[in-house]
């Protein structure tokens, strides 16, 4: 009615799943993520602890120290979520989940709050990473740069 346009999300996008700064993996200062060795994917450095479902999907697994969490899509495509670089350390204390293993999730769904404070006053980088571990003849394109807002399409295969 007054020219007002919100972004859409369509629903098998790939979306940011915290607010922050995207960026590649090559940017990473990890060498197992970056170097691309686990699959396809980005990261966005968070500006909260935030974090929501970058795809429609089932929970596979969550791990025991709540810093990651590994999905299924539709078309059988496998994502592992990280949250931050080297926070397996930290036992799970800076992460509450908010899904169970099992549970059916679409964009936006929140999955976890992270506690950034504790994460960084660990000297943890808190990057959130995305990775599809068994992609074979797709290639994952961002379709986003710069500052994103959790939801917000940033991907798509092709």
């Amino acid at each position: 009615m007054f020219g007002f346009k919100k972004k859409k999300v369509v629903s098998n996008a790939i979306v940011a799943p915290v607010n922050g700064e995207l960026i590649a993996l090559s940017e990473l200062q990890d060498g197992v993520f970056s170097s691309g060795m686990m699959g396809q994917g980005y990261a966005v450095v968070p500006s909260d602890g935030n974090v929501v479902a970058p795809i429609n999907g089932t929970v596979v697994s969550i791990f025991p120290t709540k810093h990651a969490l590994t999905f299924k899509d539709d078309q059988g495509h496998e994502i592992l979520l990280h949250l931050g670089i080297d926070t397996v350390e930290l036992a799970g204390k800076p992460f509450v989940i908010k899904v169970q293993e099992g549970q059916s999730v679409t964009t936006g769904t929140q999955l976890a709050q992270m506690d950034l404070a504790m994460i960084q006053a660990d000297d943890k980088n808190p990057s959130v990473i995305l990775i599809w571990t068994n992609l074979k003849d797709e290639q994952l394109k961002l379709t986003a740069s710069g500052t994103v807002a959790a939801g917000e399409a940033v991907a798509e295969l092709k």
